[in-house]
């Protein structure tokens, strides 16, 4: 017979493997992490999610032919240093709240399918994330709890709580290997850190744009890999927000691929400052946004875009580099039609664009750049450098050499 659980309930689990279903009238996104008994992570891949869906003893299912989104629990395969396994869920709709929408979870018995327990949390308000349940260890006995603890800042709220990193590494010092660049005119003195967002910037390390240099005075541009144009318009600063969006295509037969774009921003040096990506979408203030994670690239249009508000940017930022990562390991050679295009935040107009037209086997691509030149300006290049990474935190160093 099912048990209902109350908030805060616990009773023995029943089962040596079990499925944990939540499902609410919105679209949810459910994750499991293995916490020590610190109550955090040991690391990174202790976070189960769809981008991320297996670890020791507990692997991620997600939403298919009707059945919900679910964590699975083998308590044979949970190491011993684990002690509890917290299942969250989180809205899809970023700008969605789980006010009059509760989730329920429901565990069942992952060999025979016998449903074991349920719980509804008290009414929610603005939460966005909620740790619905618990599955934990006392002695030799694996028990579950009712939480329904509720965040108001979503799935990167309860990961940053549980020790998962939503930020990458702190920035690397000047890469070495980075190609040597032409020699640059005399610069501005250094900008001082508290001058206001109207100073002129330290110039990225690459020189002024060449003589004949390609802009966007006769309208949208084409580029191909190592083209570069520059954001002006009649001499002049064209835009003050820009979008850059980016799509592809899975592959044939079915076969849905989840991939990640993210923009990382560099300083003077080639260090990096912030990154803004799937777990993180907003930075410097708002002044660069992201769209949101696109599980599949299935449909029309861009699959990810972000926004970036030039105007609005720190002056120690000089460099923009937007990269695209399969974060479960699937090739780009396994991708269709991967593009990036720039467009007018405005008015929605597209300016530049530009198509890979190959694919290597590798995880992660650097597509496009933006650099902050002396004059001010803003240059794009096209880049379709492949690269082995899986995240946005792996691409640092490699897109730190490409600035």
């Amino acid at each position: 017979m099912t048990s209902v659980l109350v908030q805060g309930g616990n009773a023995p689990l029943g089962a040596g493997r079990v499925v944990v279903e939540v499902t609410a009238p919105k679209q949810l996104d459910v994750s499991g992490l293995l916490l020590t008994q610190s109550g955090k992570v040991r690391s990174d891949a202790d976070f189960v999610f769809f981008n991320a869906p297996s670890g020791p003893g507990v692997t991620h299912r997600p939403a298919a032919g009707g059945a919900p989104d679910a964590i699975t629990v083998d308590t044979s395969g949970v190491p011993a240093e684990i002690t509890r396994i917290v299942v969250t869920a989180s809205l899809d709709d970023r700008q969605a709240t789980f006010a009059g929408t509760e989730p329920t979870a429901t565990v069942r018995d992952a060999d025979s399918g016998r449903e074991l327990f349920t719980f509804t949390p008290p009414r929610l308000g603005r939460e966005t994330a909620l740790v619905v349940v618990e599955v934990y260890r006392r002695g030799a006995e694996w028990k579950i709890r009712a939480v329904g603890q509720g965040y108001a800042n979503g799935l990167a709220g309860i990961a940053t709580d549980f020790g998962v990193s939503v930020e990458d590494e702190a920035p690397a010092a000047a890469v070495p290997s980075a190609p040597p660049v032409p020699p640059a005119p005399p610069a501005a003195p250094p900008v001082p850190a508290a001058a206001p967002a109207s100073a002129t910037p330290p110039p990225m390390p690459s020189g002024s744009p060449a003589v004949g240099k390609i802009t966007l005075d006769k309208g949208r541009v084409n580029l191909v890999k190592g083209g570069s144009v520059s954001l002006e318009k009649a001499g002049k600063p064209f835009l003050a927000s820009v979008r850059m969006g980016l799509g592809w295509e899975p592959a044939g037969r079915g076969r849905g691929i989840d991939l990640d774009a993210s923009v990382i921003a560099f300083n003077a040096n080639r260090e990096r400052i912030e990154t803004a990506w799937f777990m993180k979408l907003s930075v410097f203030n708002g002044a660069i946004a992201h769209s949101g994670d696109n599980l599949t690239g299935k449909g029309g249009g861009d699959d990810e875009a972000i926004t970036v508000h030039l105007g609005g940017l720190p002056p120690e930022v000089c460099g923009l580099v937007f990269v695209v990562n399969s974060f479960s390991g699937q090739k780009f050679t396994d991708v269709k039609n991967a593009y990036c295009r720039l467009v007018d935040a405005t008015t929605g107009e597209e300016l530049v664009r530009f198509d890979l037209t190959h694919a290597e086997p590798r995880t992660g691509v650097a597509m496009c750049k933006l650099v902050r030149q002396f004059s001010g300006e803003w240059v794009m290049t096209a880049l379709g450098e492949y690269v082995d990474a899986k995240t946005a935190r792996s691409m640092v160093k490699p897109a730190a050499a490409m600035l």
